[in-house]
């Protein structure tokens, strides 16, 4: 994750394996002019299955447009779920802008709702929260049934969701209960290929022009690789990443393949060797995340990218 002052972090090497889970990430961005103003994204272990934006509505990723055309109920839950976030995000930034005074500017509200699910003990973990500009804003406890917030400005929305009953109930039973059953159903069906990609990701990268793909020997190659969406952050920067699948070929060709990040303006390329000792593992997975982060390029500013 790039820091504020541009300096990247890499999240490559060993990590302890985390349970499984299920995340739904929601981004509005009202007067946003290249980008959808809104975007939502549905996560199975750290990998996405499908999206839906406000310019080309829902796209189910390849590998399971099968399992949606099979199961068309979730297919619809997923749409409405994203129509309804849309409109309530999109509300909700107009109410804020009122309270904050903020007349002018384009301002991001962001959503993260999901749960974790351990298969060994059965424990379930889930999470409901929300950040506005690129901070935290409200998060519900579901211990007390309440909303918290470090934010003073927050006030006011945590003591009316409070009082919204039903919809404290609403979330209760979607976290601790629906959110669980449609994870174990994703798992059971997608166990097979969840387990068979390795991601290459950058983020923290301006402006939203750039170009990612893996090689083999050097060449470029097709075959295997799901290319990714540039997707904003909440600081005026972008992430993107490819995928490439791992029956695509044996881990002693791993040294063979490599990650190329071009971003525009910038001369140098990032190449990032697939090593398989150093990259982050996922829960569950044979392939994992290949990390690197590019020095951010705020407007004005002279490119500049790093490697780590």
């Amino acid at each position: 994750v790039g820091s504020q002052s541009g300096l990247g972090k890499s999240f490559m090497g060993s990590h302890l394996d985390p349970p499984p889970s299920l995340k739904f990430f929601f981004t509005e961005t009202p007067g946003a002019q290249s980008i959808p103003e809104y975007v939502a994204v549905a996560v199975v272990d750290e990998v996405p299955i499908g999206e839906f934006n406000s310019a080309r509505g829902v796209e189910p990723k390849k590998n399971w447009i099968k399992f949606f055309k099979d199961h068309p109920e979730h297919l619809e839950w997923c749409i409405l779920q994203s129509v309804d976030r849309h409109h309530f995000l999109k509300a909700t930034i107009e109410t804020l802008r009122q309270r904050l005074n903020q007349t002018e500017g384009v301002h991001i509200l962001q959503m993260m709702n999901g749960c974790e699910w351990d298969d060994k003990t059965g424990e379930i973990n889930g999470f409901n929260q929300y950040g506005y500009d690129g901070e935290d804003f409200l998060a519900f406890d579901l211990q007390t049934l309440t909303w918290i917030t470090p934010k003073p400005q927050a006030v006011i929305t945590k003591m009316k969701w409070d009082a919204q009953k039903v919809r404290v109930e609403a979330n209760k039973n979607f976290v601790g209960n629906q959110c669980p059953e449609f994870l174990k159903e994703y798992l059971r069906y997608g166990r097979r290929f969840l387990q068979t990609a390795v991601s290459c990701h950058a983020t923290g990268f301006y402006p939203d022009r750039a170009v990612m793909l893996w090689r083999k020997d050097g060449e470029e190659i097709h075959e295997g690789v799901d290319p990714g969406e540039i997707l904003p952050n909440n600081d005026e920067t972008f992430q993107m990443s490819v995928d490439l699948k791992l029956s695509s070929f044996t881990t002693e060709d791993w040294e063979r393949y490599d990650c190329v990040f071009q971003l525009s303006g910038v001369n140098e390329d990032i190449v990032t060797k697939l090593d398989k000792t150093v990259i982050r593992t996922n829960w569950g997975k044979t392939g994992s995340s290949v990390a690197f982060v590019t020095y951010k390029k705020k407007k004005g500013e002279k490119s500049e990218c790093g490697k780590y």
